[in-house]
């Protein structure tokens, strides 16, 4: 098994930053694939981001160029690092891990909410 801890969510400003980290314990080793997701009211969750266990990553196109997913391995960390938050990305975001490369994740944080404010 793997536990998930999202922090550093919070209240911003339109066009601020926040980042977000993402504690993982337990069976660490049988993660490949770690993605962040949000769910706002009302819709249905998304993938936000995606790192593979090799770098390389992969973005949502409503948050390309603003939003920037890093893993820390040493610290069984994943970040997300958001700048030029807009309304619409007021969500709760929910850290994810897949033992596959790809597909869906097997292991889920309990979110942290994000609120941008005009």
């Amino acid at each position: 098994q793997v536990q998930l801890v999202e922090s550093g969510g919070g209240w911003v400003q339109v066009g601020g930053s926040l980042r977000l980290s993402c504690a993982a314990s337990g069976n660490i080793f049988s993660i490949n694939t770690m993605d962040w997701h949000r769910q706002a009211p009302g819709k249905e969750r998304e993938l936000v981001a995606r790192r593979y266990s090799g770098g390389s990553t992969s973005y949502a196109g409503f948050v390309k160029g603003r939003f920037t997913i890093s893993r820390d391995n040493a610290k069984n960390t994943l970040y997300l690092q958001m700048n030029s938050l807009k309304p619409e990305d007021t969500a709760m975001y929910y850290c994810a891990a897949l033992r596959a490369g790809i597909g869906t994740p097997d292991y889920w944080g309990q979110g942290t909410q994000v609120t941008v404010s005009s």
